[in-house]
Parts: structure tokens; sequence; C-alpha cells
């Protein structure tokens, strides 16, 4: 390919400049085949010497000088900015198959690298300080009555309490009869004589 594109070149460019150095291969940005536009450069002592775009994941780029100051030199290549591994020696009218493979974020300015790996987990830290109470919770509803209890058992007999009040006196009896009562006062009487008699008798005896 890369002969093919010397050939393809009009003989009558060369006799008023040196011929360029052509580089042909693939392009390869953060490991799939660049999209079709995607810019391709080339770099000598850090400046932009060449441009070209990739087409079918392919690019063509001619690095070419009015004299040969880039004999010699390293000429580094660029895929959408960020810098392709690959080198070459630039060389007057050479041509070089050069897969390019590049990284976003290796050029200068570049993309944001890959995140890192999770460090370790950290001290538990202090406890913090008791925030402050809630608002009062809604009354909950009142509960359903519970069932009764069992009976308990009989309790001891209590001690007596005091005499009540007498009663009334009773009603008079009936009147006995009025005979008898006068035998018996007779009995009384004599009976009455008879021991005072008895006394008496003694006394003197």
């Amino acid at each position: 390919m890369a002969l093919a594109l010397l050939l393809a070149i009009p003989t009558a460019a060369f006799a008023q400049r040196v011929p360029p150095h052509i580089f042909v291969g693939s392009a390869t940005l953060d490991g799939t085949t660049a999209v079709d536009g995607a810019a391709v450069t080339a770099w000598i002592d850090g400046e932009q010497v060449a441009a070209t775009h990739a087409a079918g994941g392919e690019y063509t780029l001619l690095v070419d000088q009015e004299d040969s100051s880039f004999s010699g030199k390293t000429v580094s290549f660029k895929i959408s900015g960020a810098n392709a591994a690959e080198t070459a020696t630039w060389a007057q009218g050479e041509a070089n198959l050069l897969d390019l493979v590049a990284m976003t974020g290796s050029g200068s300015g570049g993309g944001t690298g890959e995140t890192g790996a999770s460090g370790a987990k950290g001290d538990k830290g202090d406890t913090g300080a008791t925030g402050p109470a809630g608002t009062a919770g809604a009354d909950g509803a009142a509960g359903a009555a519970g069932a009764d209890g069992a009976t308990g058992p009989a309790g001891a007999a209590g001690a007596a309490g005091p005499a009540g009040p007498a009663g009334a006196a009773g009603a008079d009896g009936a009147d006995g009869g009025g005979a008898i009562a006068i035998i018996a006062l007779i009995i009384a009487a004599v009976a009455l004589l008879a021991a005072g008699g008895s006394y008496m008798m003694g006394r003197r005896a």
C-alpha cells in the first residue's frame, strides 16, 4: 500500500521539495476502531507537522517539509488529541505501515482518566449529638373492656357487735286472787313469829 501511494504522487512535485515520509495503518482509540473523521496528527519537537482523518478505521498521513531539517527526528502521533503509543523516525521519501493505538487521557490536557479502585473503609466516626425530641404522637383509640374476673372467696366472720339497748318494760301482769294472797300473808307472818321465837329461846338458853 505504501509503495502504491508513493507511485501515485506526481514526480514533478518531488522536483520542487523534499519527498515526504508517508505513514499508513489502522487507528484505534480506547480499544476500539477510530470513528470516521477522527483527527490523526503527526508531531515533531512539540509542533504539529501533518494532519488527516481516519476512514474505515484506517489513516494515511504524509509528513513532508521544504528542506531536510526533519531528518532523523522522532515523529509522534495523536488520535483525536490522545497520544498514540507508537513513534517513528522521520526519513526522506520513506513509507511505513504503522498501526496507531491511543487512549483517551494520554494527550496534553486529556480527558478524565479511569476511576481508581475504592479505598479501604474508614473507622467508624464518633456518635453524633442527640437530636431534639419529636412531637407527641396522637392518642391511640380506647381498648375494649376486659371480661369480669372470677368471684373471690367469702371473708371471715366479723367480731360480735355491742349489746343493744334494754327493751321496753313489759305490761303489768293480771291481779291474783285476793283469798290466796291473804292466806299467803298469814303463813308468812306465822313463819316469821316462829323464827323469832326460836331466836329468843336460843338467846335465853
